[in-house]
């Protein structure tokens, strides 16, 4: 017979048990609820998979993996995984460093002597972290001509190799495609070998990724997902691109389970020492000791205030994301068949999610009393002379920050103190210093930062001019940003609106005849005349970079 003592011991542990399954349940149908709501079951779809402790919790898939063919999407369909393949090519770079054969710390012309780099000193670590000052090949015109072309890595490095630098090496960051074509090219030139094959045998094999490949468009790829964007409300077969030009930027294919299998790799030092994945997660700092989140092929990120690291990927028909929340050994992966859909804010919501610290939704916000918001308003000092104002508008909060294209957001109260942006995953949290001083906490997935409260009045605001209908006209068509990202300008009535691909419509309001702003986000358009005076081009300015569209019909 079990004495009591046994029995209460048995019930505690059953009880136990019972609540873990619970809790299992309770996250999968939250889980389930956060991706259908995003991903319709007869659409292009998403391969997602969230791991603990290097196990699956949750590995589902939704949507379809091809459209003509109806057939549903599942977590063994393989995708073009885009940027995140800069992961495999940091990686590759640290373990040859480790065995000796190089430096981040050389000089590209060490191992491409010809590479024209006009007496400026370019490094292995600044084409990792994307401070080389290269010109990135895929913001260049001529990408779009050469989609469907096959080139070797040395004839893909003769296109950009010439053009002007964007800056000194070093001085800023500007993500740059064309730095890690060059890291691949000097994986060839030590090695011997190509670096499909590199991959393959040295990462692929050692750790049984068997539905991993170089990406190509002519070989038979068990499983692979048909890629697709959106024009519109209209769902189209992603446009070819050679896989021979994403190379080493951008052309490895995998599943979300043997991301899994890297990602435990990584997490074990496998491949590379912790000393050489510390380099690579942490960021890294420019020329004049400013701090950037971009180390080597991961970028560091906070959700919740849970830190990691994260990369994502965006490729004709594909877009991706991997993040992994190191204090809590939580990885999520993300793989989808459209370019239509944000999969970065999905997999933080997942992740946000799995920890138990859900990101906030704007539909429970509270309503504050005029008089609680006014303690708030003001202007707010935060390190590296960013200013920030709180506005009240109509009793509505607005934040603003100082600068080029400075446009105003709303911020909404929630129950537990904070004020949320649109997406929830930017937040303030304002207080009152013991000598009564405004202060606040702003949050973003790059950190907290503490801002002080200092008295300066706002930007004004900008104001909109009248452009007549028939000038208006002449801006109508689509313009390519990027292979596969379209803005599309219409006319209604007297009023103009962009629309990029997988966005919605929005209003663009004229500051001059040809330069226009939107207000929703921080960023203006300027139309640009050819010799003959017609539109044949947009420039899109945001984030303090000038993005060159050509107008295409």
């Amino acid at each position: 017979m079990k004495s009591s003592q046994g029995i209460k011991t048995l019930l505690v542990f059953v009880c136990f048990i019972t609540s873990i399954a619970i809790r299992a349940q309770s996250l999968e149908k939250e889980i389930d609820n956060v991706i259908s709501s995003i991903y319709s079951s007869e659409e292009p779809g998403i391969s997602i998979l969230v791991a603990k402790d290097g196990k699956p919790i949750y590995r589902k898939a939704f949507g379809k993996a091809n459209l003509e063919l109806d057939v549903p999407m599942t977590t063994q369909n393989v995708f073009e995984i885009g940027s995140i393949t800069k992961q495999f090519t940091a990686v590759a770079i640290l373990m040859l460093q480790e065995q000796g054969k190089l430096s981040t710390e050389d000089e590209i012309t060490k191992y491409i002597p010809d590479y024209p780099v006009n007496d400026k000193k370019i490094t292995i670590h600044h084409l990792l972290n994307h401070t080389s000052g290269i010109k990135s090949y895929t913001g260049m015109d001529s990408f779009r001509k050469l989609a469907r072309t096959d080139m070797t890595p040395k004839e893909l490095i003769d296109v950009f190799k010439n053009e002007p630098m964007d800056f000194d090496p070093g001085e800023e960051f500007r993500y740059n495609n064309s730095g890690y074509i060059l890291l691949g090219y000097i994986i060839e030139v030590i090695t011997g070998d190509t670096y499909e094959n590199f991959i393959e045998n040295n990462i692929f094999k050692t750790i049984g990724m068997n539905s991993s490949y170089y990406g190509s468009n002519a070989e038979l790829i068990k499983n692979r997902a048909s890629g697709y964007k959106l024009e519109g409300d209209k769902f189209l077969n992603a446009d070819y691109l050679s896989m021979t030009l994403p190379y080493a930027a951008g052309s490895l294919m995998s599943t979300v389970d043997d991301l899994l299998k890297w990602q435990n790799a990584v997490s074990a030092n496998a491949f590379i020492k912790r000393e050489s994945l510390e380099k690579a997660i942490n960021g890294s700092t420019l020329n004049n000791g400013k701090k950037i989140n971009y180390g080597y092929g991961w970028g560091k990120t906070m959700i919740q205030g849970a830190t990691g690291y994260s990369h994502g990927g965006g490729i004709f028909g594909y877009t991706t994301n991997g993040i992994f929340l190191e204090d809590e050994n939580l990885y999520v992966i993300g793989l989808t068949n459209c370019n239509c859909k944000n999969v970065s804010e999905t997999t933080m919501k997942v992740a946000a999610l799995a920890i138990g610290k859900p990101i906030p939704d704007k539909k429970d916000a509270i309503t504050l009393s005029v008089e609680e918001a006014k303690k708030w308003v003001g202007a707010y000092q935060f390190e590296g002379e960013v200013i920030r104002h709180i506005m009240l508008k109509d009793g509505k909060l607005f934040s603003i920050r100082e600068g080029e294209n400075s446009r105003e957001f709303q911020i909404y109260s929630m129950n537990d103190g904070s004020f949320i942006f649109d997406d929830g995953t930017i937040s303030y949290n304002f207080s009152l210093t013991d000598d009564g001083r405004r202060q606040t906490i702003f949050k973003n997935s790059e950190g907290s930062f503490i801002g002080t409260g200092i008295d300066k009045a706002p930007p004004a605001e900008k104001k909109s001019i009248t452009v007549a209908s028939d000038i208006l006209q002449k801006y109508v068509g689509k313009y390519e940003l990027q292979p596969n990202f379209i803005i599309d300008i219409t006319v209604e009535g007297n009023s103009i609106y962009a629309m990029a691909t997988g966005q919605p419509k929005f209003e663009i309001f004229a500051e001059s005849e040809t330069l226009f702003f939107l207000k929703v986000v921080p960023a203006e358009i300027s139309f640009n005349k050819n010799d003959q005076g017609k539109i044949d081009s947009l420039t899109l300015n945001q984030g303090g970079r000038q993005m060159p569209a050509k107008k295409i019909e």
